[in-house]
């Protein structure tokens, strides 16, 4: 086989998995945090959280911007789009949604407090990312023809042309961030506050939460979470035409 073809392959694979695998990154980033030796550090854990939260701006913004069947969660079925996104954050990056993953799930490798390990992440995500990117693009490409390859041709994979920026051309639409994107803030506040738990029980052998507001801010996105989980499945009141 080809191996562009079997990069394609590989990447069809990943693609429908990709929400599951990274979760053996933060199965390891948690060993290395707890293997560190360290005690808390309040600087190095709101810098993780900054990061991880840039990233799920960035998936924000994206995905508030965007037309219907595009720029989605579409694990399971495969490859998705009724469009070619071309302005907003699509107007600097190709996969602007992965951009937003990466920052996300470096967050908990920052924590880890190891620059090798960091190293190691972003080395790890390229390679497991790059090959979904090319299975992406291929599609994209038998499907839409000219009109992704010119766009492609000026708009960067993965590191962003902050000059090419377009104005969105849909307005922002909170009810489609509320309803793709009610999992990752969740869950960013959840990982965070069991990796901060664990290594303070690991240090003092108390389950106490070592920063109290945290835990309160976890609460209050699992509240909400589970809130627009019924809203989504039992009513309509997230539902927008054509978002």
């Amino acid at each position: 086989m080809p191996l562009l073809e079997e990069l394609e392959s590989e990447g069809n694979f990943l693609f429908k998995r990709r929400s599951f695998l990274p979760i053996i990154l933060l199965v390891v980033a948690l060993a290395v945090y707890l293997m560190n030796g360290q005690t808390i550090n309040n600087e190095l854990f709101i810098a993780s959280l900054v990061t991880s939260l840039i990233g799920l701006l960035i998936r924000v913004h994206t995905v508030g911007h965007t037309p219907k069947n595009t720029s989605g969660r579409n694990t399971a079925e495969g490859q998705v789009a009724e469009t070619v996104n071309k302005t907003g954050f699509y107007s600097i990056v190709r996969h602007p949604l992965y951009l937003g993953n990466f920052f996300m799930y470096m967050g908990f490798a920052v924590i880890s407090g190891n620059i090798w390990f960091v190293v190691t992440c972003i080395l790890a995500f390229w390679v497991y990312y790059e090959r979904i990117m090319i299975a992406e693009e291929e599609f994209l490409r038998d499907k839409f023809g000219e009109q992704y390859t010119s766009w492609a041709s000026i708009t960067p994979p993965f590191i962003p042309a902050f000059g090419n920026w377009t104005k969105p051309s849909l307005t922002f639409s909170m009810k489609k961030v509320l309803k793709k994107e009610k999992n990752g803030l969740f869950a960013v506040f959840v990982i965070f506050l069991a990796f901060l738990t664990l290594k303070h029980y690991q240090l003092t052998k108390l389950w106490v939460q070592p920063i109290e507001w945290m835990f309160y801010a976890t609460i209050f996105t699992g509240v909400l979470y589970f809130i627009l989980k019924y809203l989504k499945s039992k009513t309509k009141v997230l539902d927008e035409e054509d978002r």
